[in-house]
C-alpha cells in the first residue's frame, strides 16, 4: 500500500546551524527579505523564525557593534539632519513664493507643510517690514487716480 501525505499531517524541518539562523536574523533586520520569503526560501516555518528573531536580534545588533544607545543617537543625529534640510527647503519655497507671487506650496505639498511654509512667508514680511526678499521696497500703486470730472 502507497503512504499517501495526509494535510493533516505535521511537517518535518531539517536542523538549522546557527550560523544560517544569524543569516536569516540579519536579512530581516536589514530588510533584504521578508519573514514569509525567508520561511520559504530556508525552508523553516514563520513561527520559529518569529522566535530566532526575539532571540537572536539583539546577538545581530553586538555583533554590528552597535548598541541600542548608539543606534538612538544615530536616529537623533539622522533627524536633527532632516529637519535641518526641511527648513531649508520651506526657507526656499517661501522666498520663491514671495518673489513670485505664485502659491506653488498649496497645490502640491500636504496641508500641514503648506502651513508652514506660509508662517514662514508671513515671519519673513514681519522681519522685513515692507521689503520684500529682494531687498525691494514694495511701494503702493503709482497709478494715478481718475481726475475728478467735477473738478475746472
Amino acid at each position: 500500500m502507497k503512504h499517501e501525505k495526509q494535510h493533516w499531517q505535521k511537517k518535518s524541518y531539517q536542523k538549522v546551524n546557527l550560523e544560517t539562523k544569524l543569516l536569516v536574523v540579519d536579512q530581516i533586520l536589514t530588510g533584504d527579505i521578508s519573514s514569509n520569503q525567508a520561511s520559504k526560501k530556508y525552508d523553516v516555518p514563520r513561527t520559529t523564525i518569529s522566535y530566532w528573531l526575539r532571540k537572536y536580534s539583539t546577538l545581530v545588533q553586538q555583533n554590528t557593534g552597535m548598541s541600542k544607545n548608539d543606534e538612538i543617537k544615530r536616529l537623533k543625529e539622522r533627524i536633527e539632519e532632516l529637519e535641518f534640510q526641511k527648513d531649508f527647503q520651506q526657507d526656499i519655497i517661501a522666498d520663491m513664493e514671495l518673489i513670485t507671487g505664485v502659491d506653488l506650496s498649496k497645490k502640491s505639498l500636504p496641508k500641514t507643510l503648506a502651513k508652514e511654509i506660509e508662517k514662514k512667508k508671513k515671519d519673513r514680511l514681519k522681519e522685513n517690514g515692507s521689503t520684500d526678499v529682494l531687498g525691494l521696497v514694495n511701494k503702493p500703486s503709482t497709478k494715478e487716480s481718475k481726475p475728478n470730472k467735477n473738478k475746472k
